[in-house]
């Protein structure tokens, strides 16, 4: 197989080339990125020298870029893990998001009409259902459950899950989507939750939490995620969507009181900062479809995943874009 991996030198998009190139020997891998302040070169550099793979710089909303790159590289799937991806920056500027998580689907739609790629794989969030009380353990969301998008962020990547839906409804493109819960592991950038509360305590600073701390997150190890993208596009339904989750629910200060413990430092280092507008209680989906469908589940443990991330980050501090504020 041939795939075109957009947003290949983020966080996710980096982990699923490797993933790839891992573990399929035959397969090659087309790799575009803008390379805003989320992409980083140097999270690729280990293939420079693979003959199965290539980058090429540019942008998923550049329409010339795009079909010039599908018309010449015959590719058999698309990945789309290209996003603007961080909530506050949505509350911030929405018209960035809408350009690049609605406007660079459709062209990237469109793309795999016009080229006739078996595959279009559209990477959501588990953040398109909005949130959940705290207090229900046992309510989830499923695959049906109505879309309620709380943030800009959100709701631009609603609108790309319906757009990409309307598209195999209307002219049979063959699109899959994944809608995972947060993802934790190595390479993410330092504006996350994770990585942002790893550097400011190496750094000796105050590690600010929102609101009460009890935000509720499912995590999922990156590399479990890239294992179920992987078989929604060898093995998924056209047209279907399929929720990915960890099944490791923590609330914001329980990880951060974990992360300190592993790093010997005390809990007084948290500081309480005022709530962000809008923000979810709790994320918690269904794997069952997934399971039962592809047989599908994760297979980190949780408590050896944040470990061994929190070592990568202490041993890459100074690394490229998981570096910077």
């Amino acid at each position: 197989m041939k795939l075109l991996i957009t947003g290949a030198a983020g966080f996710i998009g980096s982990n699923f080339v490797d993933f790839i190139l891992e573990k399929y020997p035959e397969d090659k891998v087309v790799c575009l990125d803008k390379l805003t302040y989320a992409g980083n070169l140097e999270n690729l550099a280990r293939h420079r020298r693979d003959s199965r793979f290539q980058f090429v710089r540019g942008d998923i909303c550049d329409r010339e870029c795009v079909f010039a790159l599908l018309e010449r590289e015959q590719v058999d799937c698309i990945v789309n893990f290209a996003a603007e991806s961080h909530v506050d920056r949505s509350l911030e500027d929405p018209g960035t998001f809408l350009r690049t998580n609605v406007q660079g689907v459709c062209v990237l739609l469109d793309g795999t009409n016009a080229f006739q790629i078996p595959r279009f794989h559209q990477i959501s969030t588990d953040e398109v259902y909005g949130d959940l009380p705290l207090g229900q353990p046992n309510q989830k969301f499923s695959e049906d459950s109505p879309l309620r998008p709380s943030s800009p962020y959100s709701a631009s990547k609603a609108a790309a899950d319906l757009l990409s839906l309307s598209y195999f409804r209307s002219f049979g493109t063959p699109v899959t989507i994944t809608r995972s819960s947060n993802n934790y592991g190595p390479r993410q950038f330092r504006e996350k939750l994770i990585p942002r509360m790893i550097f400011r305590t190496m750094a000796g600073q105050p590690l600010p939490v929102y609101g009460d701390g009890q935000n509720v997150r499912d995590w999922l190890h990156v590399r479990d995620h890239c294992s179920a993208v992987d078989l929604v596009i060898r093995k998924g339904l056209p047209g279907s969507v399929y929720n990915v989750g960890g099944g490791t629910e923590r609330s914001n200060l329980e990880l951060v009181k974990l992360l300190l413990t592993l790093m010997g430092e005390r809990e007084s280092r948290i500081s309480f900062v005022p709530d962000r507008k809008g923000h979810d209680r709790r994320y918690a989906i269904s794997t069952e479809k997934i399971e039962q469908e592809l047989g599908w589940r994760p297979v980190t443990d949780f408590s050896r995943g944040i470990l061994e991330t929190l070592q990568w980050y202490q041993a890459h501090s100074e690394q490229g874009g998981a570096s910077r504020d």
